[in-house]
């Protein structure tokens, strides 16, 4: 069975050492040694000045929307993971969607002012597979109308974008640590800010609230990182730069011997450093995109279908029409990607592709 991403192991014994460490130093929650050094070693990998490690990556997003959003109407994209969109209901925000672009698949950025209300507080907007967002003029938006920016980077680990992490922009990124991403710590995640002060806010809202043991600086929740999910971060880091290789021998591999008469790929923004997060093939239409997935299923190969539905149809959102997302959605499918994916394999999945759309 070919999946559509198959997570990566590190070798046992060298987990197994991260490990006992912890049992070492009987310590498995409450910011220990193995978080603080796996804190630190991001910090230096992803060029970043600061990092709170979590325990997932849809609790940093809850987070952040709690401090910033004062249960307002927040701007974002209807073509990405269900968790953004997800976490501004759950924080009683209200999201209003804005369509994105056909070719970089990002929220449109011409499309944004538009939508601002008196009641719009923020703009949560996603780096889509790793492709960052036209952070610019977002920028310009948000100061024209004194928004917050908060970005979902769950796909982002190693992106830069103009030579910066692209953690570095926005009042807040987030990134995931889930077993499908590049850099994993079985479940877990991430946020960045630059704001020192919001920096603070966002420390004890992810233990919380506390000051000390008895004392509180405010609200907060357990969004804290266990031992065990640093101790797997600890033990993928040394590898990263190889999967991140691998991965892009993988792309390169694609775009070389897929028949892209019928379909077409992501665009990269320019001045990107990517990650290859992901590959997705967009089809002329769905039809078309549901016959290839049979095809390569029938093969027991499993792409998905990745973003489907657009978010603005799903039942507790209510959104407007979201023409571009829809269409996308509809007829996209991310082809499988991870470091394992041997070439016989490879050729097997281009080959169904290309016959079927002949």
């Amino acid at each position: 069975m070919i999946n559509v991403t198959k997570t990566f192991f590190p070798p046992i014994e060298e987990y197994n050492k991260q490990i006992q460490r912890a049992w070492d130093n009987q310590w498995l929650t409450n910011r220990g040694e193995l978080v603080l050094e796996l804190e630190e070693k991001l910090k230096q990998y992803l060029t970043v000045s600061n990092i709170i490690i979590t325990t997932n990556g849809t609790i940093p997003l809850q987070i952040a929307l709690n401090l910033l959003s004062s249960n307002g109407e927040i701007i974002t994209t209807p073509f990405s993971y269900v968790a953004g969109t997800a976490a501004i209901v759950w924080q009683n925000c209200t999201p209003v969607f804005v369509d994105i672009h056909p070719e970089y698949l990002t929220i449109d950025e011409t499309k944004i002012e538009a939508a601002i209300t008196d009641k719009t507080t923020a703009i949560l907007a996603t780096h889509v597979f790793g492709n960052p967002c036209h952070v610019e003029a977002i920028e310009n938006i948000a100061q024209k109308y004194n928004l917050k920016v908060i970005y979902d980077a769950a796909h982002c680990f190693g992106v830069k974008y103009k030579e910066k992490s692209i953690f570095d922009y926005g009042d807040v990124s987030t990134c995931s640590f889930h077993a499908t991403k590049l850099f994993h710590t079985g479940e877990g995640g991430a946020m960045f800010t630059n704001d020192t002060d919001l920096r603070h806010q966002l420390f004890y809202s992810h233990n919380f609230g506390h000051n000390g043991p008895l004392a509180f600086h405010g609200l907060g929740i357990n969004a804290k990182m266990s031992e065990l999910q640093a101790a797997m971060g600890l033990a993928v880091l040394p590898y990263i730069d190889k999967i991140i290789y691998e991965r892009k021998k993988i792309v390169e591999f694609y775009n070389a011997n897929i028949d892209f008469l019928e379909v077409y790929s992501l665009k990269i923004r320019g001045n990107t450093y990517w990650n290859y997060s992901y590959y997705p093939l967009i089809f002329e239409t769905e039809e078309k995109m549901l016959k290839v997935q049979k095809k390569l299923n029938d093969n027991n190969i499993f792409p998905r279908r990745y973003f489907y539905p657009s978010l603005n149809t799903i039942e507790y959102t209510k959104g407007f029409e979201m023409p571009i997302s829809e269409s996308i959605a509809s007829r996209v499918m991310c082809l499988p990607l991870y470091v394992d994916l041997k070439l016989e394999e490879l050729e097997k999945i281009i080959l169904l592709i290309n016959t079927s759309l002949c």
